[in-house]
């Protein structure tokens, strides 16, 4: 079952009901003085890559602002009953899933919309966890591309590569996957790859003969992709210039790495939108919900936007590594765009791990969320 009959509860609907009493007031919208105003470079992009108007972009962004600014608030109050939580794109809304109807009241007062499910997101992340032991060190069967928990479809997603679902290896996974709770399998085009280039947020970067992206600039440094380089690699910039060196590296299991910052260079809370679009200014790293507009910049394909797909995706790159509590989005991405910047609004999302498919065809790919890389490394953001 997908949901719960697909009830989806209201305020009025539960005030109809005599479900609530008293105040049973929703957050008041904040008013247009108080929205904050979009960048361009997001604007723009969400224009060209989302089909939107400008006035439709705006309005999307000021919509995945108020749901970023109440998530916390309506997890906490959907308490042991939490089933997860996404963005409706449509509705232009947070959307809350909750296992029990007594919950509906204290997140509808957030200012979240309500929707029952079977599962509660601790039930599904164990489902995760166990068929992570599945998989183990050595990874799934080839042709098992990741498996994330959907709070929209309240399950484990495991994604197949088109054709290889007949493979006994994966068939025996996939059985093995099904026993341990709600899981559901998906085909995909492609099986993901790591995106580093041999021999260009986005700016390039060289390290040995591998270029990639960077991230984000911190206080001392910035952050980008583990898989890039080892501890202690010296990495040089566009101009091949010596940057700094890798303070830290973790990849596989994670893929984040930290860089240190001198040598007549320095840091900047700055996107770069190549030319495609203004860049973007960084603010802060609050975390954007499945459904919500997300743009990437890359030093290979620049500036592309699309939506969050999934959170904490684990990984089964088709070179044999695991990666786990990846972000997937529809973001394209190709070789070189690894480690750079995923941005929402103007908050800091992540770093390109990997990905499949291109920026002429399309495809998927998958960020190492940025506040895990911060809180490991003891690092501050740094922010206009």
């Amino acid at each position: 079952m997908r949901r719960t009959a697909g009830i989806r509860l209201s305020l009025s609907a539960l005030l109809i009901a005599g479900a609530l009493t008293g105040t049973g007031a929703v957050a008041a919208e904040r008013s247009s003085a108080e929205q904050p105003v979009a960048e361009p470079a997001l604007v723009d992009a969400l224009e060209r890559d989302l089909g939107l108007s400008e006035e439709q972009a705006v309005e999307r962004l000021a919509q995945e602002a108020d749901a970023v600014a109440i998530e916390a608030d309506a997890k906490s109050a959907a308490a042991e009953a939490f089933g997860g939580s996404w963005f409706d794109a449509e509705a232009g809304t947070l959307v809350v899933g909750v296992t029990d109807r007594e919950y509906a009241e204290p997140v509808l007062a957030t200012g979240a919309e309500v929707e029952l499910v079977d599962h509660t997101q601790a039930a599904l992340d164990a489902t995760l966890v166990a068929i992570n032991d599945l998989a183990g060190p050595e990874g799934a069967p080839e042709g098992v591309s990741s498996w994330h928990v959907d709070p929209l479809a309240n399950s484990v997603v495991v994604n197949v590569v088109s054709g290889a679902e007949s493979d006994a290896e994966v068939a025996a996974f996939l059985a093995d996957a099904k026993a341990e709770g709600a899981v559901e399998v998906r085909s995909v085009a492609g099986a993901p790859q790591t995106l580093a280039a041999g021999t260009v947020g986005g700016d390039p970067y060289y390290t040995g003969n591998v270029r990639c992206s960077i991230g984000f600039s911190v206080h001392g440094g910035f952050v980008t992709a583990g898989h890039c380089g080892g501890g202690g690699a010296a990495v040089y910039g566009w101009d091949r210039s010596l940057i700094g060196h890798f303070q830290g590296s973790s990849f596989p299991g994670n893929d984040y790495a930290y860089v240190s910052v001198g040598n007549g260079w320095w840091t900047e809370p700055v996107v770069l939108g190549w030319g495609t679009v203004s860049d973007a200014l960084v603010r802060g790293s609050n975390e954007a919900p499945v459904g919500a507009s997300i743009c990437r910049s890359g030093s290979t394909t620049g500036w592309h936007c699309g939506t969050l797909l999934a959170k904490n995706e684990t990984v089964n790159y088709s070179s044999g590594e695991v990666v786990y509590q990846l972000t997937k989005t529809s973001v394209c991405a190709e070789g070189g765009d690894s480690g750079g910047s995923y941005i929402s609004g103007d908050q800091a999302q992540g770093v390109t791990s990997g990905g499949w498919g291109n920026c002429s065809s399309g495809g998927e790919t998958w960020y190492q969320p940025l506040n895990e890389i911060l809180s490991v490394y003891g690092l501050t953001l740094h922010t206009a």
